[in-house]
């Protein structure tokens, strides 16, 4: 029998809607399937049942008042713990921050509020979300709910987790080189990567920057769409933030993918990929390609990609962790030391060249976009590693230039700009979820959403390549 806490958001705002189902219920149910499965996966580390409780009892009266309700009336959700919550423990994954509590929400989760959401804690996150390896040393590892031994991803590993097993039907997270990207893919559910300032943040420490973004997560992308139109919207305090129709993302109009041109590539042309996902995709791409007006196998010119993102996100992190690298440098893990260290190695020089490389990529990427509708690549260049390694070195035998290497073809695409989102299309040869990344035009956001819903209901005629479900009774 399907539990309330096992459909789809859209579906139970639709129920809440038409009183059909209570907020109380819905919020009981994703309670116990939190109580069932979180114990061994760790996703949701800071909770606030007390205040859900409350206010899953007002929205209930809401709708039986007949009164005006938000898009997200009703709907449990988690809240990456790099996000700060009134009220509630938020200590972005280190143990500098672990007595933290908020005296208000950050702007997007004040906008998830006001949009209906009843926040039930926290999802876990590496440290400051440095690395895509969910694990930090205050709550520890977030594990896969296809195979416990092995890592998650990150750095919205809680959330995808808590997706994936139904605690929550929608989730927030955020992405700098993949991290909504990467867990959804290494999960089996969907993350979105919106173009910068789309979703707008008052927090970023460098506001010209377009590395970082906030972004919505779902177990399909009607409900990430959903999710996306309470978190979209205009705030002066973001330079890179401008007028947008926050609403119309809740309402995805249907795409032929027989109309579509598109350019498949399993490296970017220039990515470390390992073997079983090389093989894997390639599969895919066959599979898929007869679907489409045309299909090309085709490499973007992502130039010095590498280089780029090292330098780009160098500056990030000299922003936020210079001063705490300076004091506590003892208390910082090995991935915020690495990459302040790096970046103090840099010199404007590097910098420069870096802006000078990512401006002409960018131009290139527009060319590559006059031929292509979207572009279509695996999400991520390995399978999910062993829960205890913090990272990889190598791939293939191939030695890795950092720590965070492997995320080549997320940060790639971070690079452009562009708007980018993974799918999950089955399992790799690990037993694990493969993620595709579909990436569009320039501000494509809607586009890419509604390229990404028709393939998605492609793929779910197919059970081998369908979106996978977790084994939740050998999590119990």
């Amino acid at each position: 029998m399907t539990e309330p806490c096992d459909l789809t958001a859209v579906e139970l705002r639709r129920l809440i809607g038409t009183r059909k189902l209570s907020p109380i219920e819905l919020l009981e149910s994703c309670l116990k399937r939190i109580d069932r499965v979180n114990p061994k996966l760790n996703a949701f580390v800071a909770m606030c049942e007390e205040r859900a409780h409350a206010e899953a009892r007002a929205a209930e009266r809401a709708v039986m008042a007949g009164d005006a309700v938000g898009p997200l009336h009703g709907l449990p959700v988690g809240i990456k713990d790099l996000q700060e919550t009134e009220g509630l423990r938020t200590v972005f994954g280190s143990p500098l921050m672990a007595d933290n509590i908020p005296n208000k929400d950050e702007r997007t989760v004040a906008a998830i509020r006001d949009a209906g959401a009843i926040i039930v804690g926290k999802t876990n996150t590496p440290e400051f979300g440095a690395g895509a390896n969910t694990t930090n040393p205050v709550y520890g590892p977030t594990r896969n709910p296809f195979d416990p031994a092995r890592i998650c991803g990150g750095s919205s590993g809680g959330s995808a987790v808590a997706l994936a097993t139904s605690m929550v039907p929608i989730c927030s997270g955020s992405d700098t080189g993949g991290s909504l990207r990467i867990p959804a893919a290494f999960c089996g559910v969907v993350g979105f990567r919106p173009s910068p300032g789309v979703v707008p943040s008052e927090r970023r420490g460098l506001g010209w920057t377009p590395l970082s973004v906030l972004g919505p997560m779902g177990r399909d992308v009607a409900d990430t769409a959903l999710l996306m139109s309470a978190m979209a919207a205009y705030d002066a305090r973001d330079p890179l933030s401008k007028p947008v129709d926050a609403a119309s993302f809740a309402t995805l109009k249907p795409v032929d993918l027989s109309s579509l041109r598109v350019a498949f590539s399993t490296d970017l042309g220039f990515a470390i990929i390992d073997h079983r996902i090389r093989d894997a995709f390639k599969h895919r791409a066959e599979t898929l390609a007869p679907v489409f007006r045309s299909a090309q196998w085709r490499d973007p010119d992502m130039g010095r990609a590498n280089d780029v993102f090292e330098a780009l996100r160098a500056q990030n992190f000299l922003t936020a962790h210079l001063k705490r690298y300076e004091q506590h440098r003892d208390k910082l893990g090995p991935n915020i030391v690495a990459n302040v260290e790096q970046g103090l190695k840099m010199t404007l020089a590097d910098a420069a060249s870096a802006h000078a490389e990512q401006t002409r990529v960018f131009r290139a990427f527009q060319d590559f976009f006059r031929d292509v509708d979207v572009l279509i690549t695996p999400t991520v260049a390995v399978p999910p590693f062993p829960v205890e390694q913090l990272t990889i070195k190598e791939i293939n035998g191939e030695p890795l230039r950092t720590y965070f290497h492997w995320l080549a073809l997320t940060y790639a695409i971070t690079n452009t700009g562009h708007p980018s989102i993974s799918i999950p299309s089955g399992l790799d040869p690990t037993g694990t979820p493969l993620g595709l990344q579909i990436v569009g035009p320039h501000h494509g956001d809607k586009f890419v959403l509604e390229v990404a819903a028709a393939l998605e209901a492609h793929l779910a005629g197919d059970p081998s390549i369908a979106r996978p479900v977790p084994d939740l009774a050998q999590l119990s």
